[in-house]
C-alpha cells in the first residue's frame, strides 16, 4: 500500500511539472498565448493611415509619446 501511494505521488508530480513547463512556454497557465497587443505608436500610425487623425495631430501624438517613459 505504502509502495503504491509512493508510486502515485511521484506520478502526480510529473504531471504536474510537465503542466507548469508547458503553460510557461505558452505565455500563460492555462497554455494559451497572451494575444499580441500593438504598441502605442502603432495604434497611432494606424489611425493616422486610415485618415482619422490629422498629421499635425499625429505630430503632436507621436512627440508625447517619444518623451514619455515606458
Amino acid at each position: 500500500m505504502m509502495m503504491g501511494g509512493g508510486i502515485l505521488v511521484v506520478v502526480a508530480l510529473v504531471v504536474l511539472a510537465i503542466f507548469l513547463m508547458r503553460s510557461r512556454d505558452a505565455g500563460s497557465l492555462f497554455g494559451r498565448p497572451e494575444p499580441d497587443r500593438p504598441d502605442a505608436q502603432a495604434v497611432l500610425a494606424a489611425r493616422f493611415a486610415r485618415g482619422e487623425i490629422s498629421e499635425e495631430e499625429f505630430e503632436q501624438r507621436r512627440r508625447v509619446l517619444e518623451h514619455r517613459p515606458s
